[in-house]
């Protein structure tokens, strides 16, 4: 019998949505996911979650609580949704960190629309290999990224590694429901309603039904708790969100 891990992973798959692929399959298919939603991607986040998406980042963004002399790595942060919100809350330099050259390249139409030309640096990268140098960054932030990585493990050791001694990491991303009664309903949201969304206005529905399944692959609070640890990262603190819906994970490296 081979070896099961916190991730749903064995040596030879990993999770994609409800399938079990290889983990180098996954990465490009999570790759052509988000080359297809990109143009579509922040209007979407607004239609599915009925615009709380936003409550929950401005929570996220208090907690970090942002200064010029902080220097913030945003992974999976293509769109700049939070690079934005922490430089107009006089944040510090950022590195944006997305596999996604197409998720990379509607970020920077944005940043220039808003007359943002200095301070954000963005590379296409992998999570699991930032091209970023060791000790190198105060703050990773990640909302919604993680769970589409293939080797979670591998990412949060990269997250350890860029971090400074002192260093804040800080993971916004869906999570299990901690309220049993909301349960029949967010799986109608979730599988019916989201994808049809999807075919409608991004005229992708299979992106949005693999969107709705990787939330529910993704590691409960507790579970991604231990991994963050079992990273080398302490301190740690959950915060759920709308019942559950989405979870914050704090941590320090120590």
């Amino acid at each position: 019998m081979t070896k099961q891990n916190h991730t749903n992973e064995t040596a030879e798959t990993v999770s994609f949505g409800f399938k079990d692929v290889s983990a180098d399959e996954k990465t490009g298919m999570v790759h052509d996911v988000f080359a297809s939603v990109a143009s579509k991607y922040d209007f979407m986040n607004d239609l599915m979650s009925l615009g709380v998406h936003r409550l929950w980042k401005s929570a996220m963004l208090d907690w970090l609580a942002p200064r010029a002399d902080l220097r913030m790595v945003d992974v999976g942060g293509g769109t700049g949704d939070i690079t934005f919100r922490w430089l107009e809350r006089s944040g510090g330099p950022v590195n944006v960190v997305d596999y996604s050259p197409e998720m990379i390249g509607v970020g920077r139409d944005r940043a220039i629309d808003k007359g943002i030309l200095n301070g954000i640096t963005w590379s296409v990268g992998n999570a699991e290999a930032l091209p970023l140098p060791d000790n190198s960054v105060d703050v990773y932030a990640s909302a919604f990224c993680l769970r589409n990585v293939a080797r979670l493990d591998k990412a949060l050791s990269e997250a350890r590694r860029v971090l400074k001694p002192g260093g804040h990491f800080l993971c916004l991303e869906f999570s299990k429901l901690i309220i049993p009664a909301l349960e029949d309903a967010y799986d109608a949201w979730s599988f019916k309603v989201l994808p049809a969304m999807g075919e409608r206005v991004a005229a992708d529905r299979e992106s949005y039904i693999y969107l709705a399944e990787s939330i529910r692959r993704f590691p409960d609070q507790d579970t991604f708790a231990g991994m963050i640890a079992d990273a080398g990262l302490d301190q740690i603190k959950v915060q759920n969100l709308s019942g559950g819906i989405a979870a914050m994970h704090s941590a320090w490296r120590i």
